[in-house]
């Protein structure tokens, strides 16, 4: 009789070079999105949308936080507010369009529920006769809302975190001074072009991609030749303030290195021909170049599917004079095409018996374990 040879999975013992990634049921396992879903997304700040996506009163978008609806909509005193999205009648969803305007009230479609743009209900089919019902208790539920480089977060926590503690001190963090992200005063600037993802990967590998580079000189080739440095596998948000030079024949971050545009006006000459990335748990990417900034929100929908909302940023002059945006947008397009398809090449194998006890990360990937070991703290909470 024959015998057959069986393989154990036996760890080996780990180089003391080699740290531990997530097992890989963390990125396939519903129940662990579940938990992401209640106690990430649903309770720290959410980058949901470009506060310019919501111009003029009445003007709101749809944004999915955690699995809720989030309604965000500009007020007819110019203020944004934040509101779940069902009505507190029957619990119809108000809007289930993406994005659009309202001219005075959001009303529900089943059975008229009125509500102002400040969430106070205002209307609904014989109300005056029901003299018991307070309008103010029966509004609509507010979500906290900031707004900060030119995006509207939200929190669905009832006792949000300090903002400034988590969004501002990771921006801080990174750069090592809080006042450095000023200068490209991002609140001013315009979406010159959004490209919208739908990337069939699960959320946390997107962000381990994008914090390393250990890959970038395997996949990137048009980044690592206006970014030489990045072909040594090292990442710029492996060093705290560093930005990645630009390569001595390169004048602009664009797909041939060529032809940028004028240096926003607050980069100064320590920052200039140099390239930040930031990191902003659980789903913000905010890439600084000298003449423009790259702004990421992730949309985690499913345990293995993310969608990526990505807004190329120059000033308003620059967008009004018509200027052609394509070389400077295509790079990095193609690093988010060719970093999104590493990210769904792995997916399939989270799942595989040779993955159950995760990877490794190599030493230039050590800071990815930061954000491992936050996910742990925050969904073991």
């Amino acid at each position: 009789m024959s015998s057959v040879e069986v393989h154990s999975q036996q760890q080996p013992e780990p180089a003391s070079s080699l740290i531990p990634t997530l097992p890989g049921s963390h990125y396939t396992d519903e129940a662990v999105f579940e938990l992401e879903k209640s106690r990430i997304f649903q309770r720290h700040w959410f980058a949901a949308a470009r506060c310019s996506d919501m111009p003029t009163p009445g003007s709101f978008r749809n944004v999915d936080v955690g699995g809720e609806s989030v309604l965000i909509v500009r007020g007819r005193d110019g203020a944004l507010r934040a509101f779940l999205n069902v009505c507190r009648h029957r619990g119809a969803r108000l809007c289930v369009e993406e994005s659009g305007a309202v001219r005075r009230s959001l009303q529900c479609p089943y059975h008229a529920w009125t509500y102002g743009l400040d969430g106070k209900l205002v209307a609904a089919p014989n109300l005056n006769s029901m003299n018991d019902v307070n309008r103010d208790e029966y509004g609509l539920i507010g979500v906290a809302l900031r707004e900060w480089l030119g995006t509207a977060w939200v929190c669905l926590a009832d006792e949000p975190p300090s903002f400034e503690d988590t969004v501002q001190s990771a921006v801080t963090a990174r750069l090592g001074d809080p006042g450095t992200i000023d200068g490209w005063a991002i609140e001013d600037l315009v979406v010159g072009r959004r490209i919208t993802y739908d990337v069939k990967a699960n959320w946390k590998l997107i962000v381990e991609n994008f914090m390393e580079c250990y890959h970038c000189a395997t996949i990137h080739p048009e980044l690592t030749e206006v970014l030489p440095e990045f072909a040594d596998g090292y990442a710029a948000q492996y060093f705290v303030g560093h930005g990645a030079q630009f390569g001595e024949e390169i004048t602009g971050f664009t797909v041939d290195g060529q032809g940028g545009f004028d240096t926003l006006s607050g980069v100064d000459e320590d920052h200039d021909r140099r390239y930040y990335a930031i990191t902003i748990n659980p789903q913000v990417f905010i890439n600084l170049v000298p003449d423009h900034v790259i702004f990421h929100r992730m949309y985690p929908l499913a345990v293995d599917r993310t969608i990526v909302e990505c807004d190329w940023l120059y000033t308003q002059e620059v967008v009004d004079s018509g200027v052609d945006l394509s070389r400077s947008v295509e790079l990095f397009h193609r690093v988010n095409q060719q970093d999104f398809d590493a990210c769904e090449r792995c997916q399939p194998a989270m799942s595989s018996r040779a993955y159950a006890n995760g990877g490794v990360l190599v030493p230039s990937e050590h800071h990815i374990g930061e954000f491992r070991d936050w996910v742990i703290a925050a969904i073991s909470d």
